[in-house]
């Protein structure tokens, strides 16, 4: 894990009031992501890993503990700042896809450029580039209903990465995904990791996609178990992702 930290979580906490009753989601996780990593995020459900997405991402900000994301600290950040932080920095993709169903390909991949002031001619120039880059710029004014669900995937990887962020974050991305268009998917996802430097974070329950990943983080009740590169001759995280899908 050499390079420049593109995120820097120390000790971090997330503790979530629910009728009067403290639940503690994350009890003191403390991890870096370099630019250009390959990371899998496994656990079983309720471990804490969609909460630490979720942080790591700027959804949210820690109870207790410093979260560093592209050298700005998280508490610094008035709401305003870190939303563009996070348009800046920090790309997403998820398993429902969540693209808008009456818009075409191409504007969709296009929003995030909105919020940055791009003219709308740039816009479509680099959403269509990027559709290109991810193989589908012969679909640019297909709407999601037009669109298989691998290629609606596809248009919501281009939609992540249009911003040129240092973080692509991903939540089960071939969760809703056949088992060949999901390896189709994932290895979209590395070639793009690889030739473009984004560190690439993925929530997982699936072993085999795990595995894909250079390094592993292994979570449970909160807490990181096992943190280790995937090809370590003897990884202790083999096998403790468990059966569970959410967190």
């Amino acid at each position: 894990m050499s390079g420049t930290a593109a995120i820097e979580a120390v000790d971090v906490s997330r503790t979530y009031h629910l009728d009067g009753v403290s639940v503690p989601a994350l009890r003191g996780v403390t991890l870096t992501v370099s630019a250009g990593d390959y990371v899998a995020l496994i656990g079983p459900s309720g471990s804490g890993k969609s909460t630490l997405m979720h942080l790591l991402g700027g959804l949210d900000r820690p109870t207790g503990g410093r979260l560093v994301i592209g050298g700005r600290a998280v508490s610094e950040l008035s709401p305003p700042e870190l939303a563009r932080l996070r348009n800046e920095t920090i790309g997403f993709v998820f398993q429902a896809f969540h693209l808008l169903p009456r818009t075409s390909a191409v504007d969709n991949v296009a929003l995030p450029l909105v919020y940055r002031g791009v003219n709308a001619r740039q816009r479509r120039e680099r959403a269509a580039a990027m559709l290109g880059r991810v193989g589908l710029g012969h679909r640019l004014d297909h709407r999601p209903n037009q669109l298989s669900g691998g290629e609606q995937q596809r248009v919501a990887i281009a939609r992540a990465l249009v911003t040129d962020p240092t973080v692509l974050l991903a939540d089960e991305p071939t969760g809703n995904l056949d088992s060949t268009t999901g390896a189709a998917v994932l290895e979209l996802l590395e070639q793009l990791n690889a030739e473009s430097g984004v560190a690439l974070v993925m929530v997982t329950h699936d072993a085999e996609v795990a595995a894909r990943a250079r390094r592993r983080i292994a979570m449970r009740d909160g807490v990181v178990v096992a943190d280790s590169d995937a090809d370590s001759a003897a990884s202790p995280i083999t096998g403790s992702a468990g059966a569970g899908g959410g967190s």
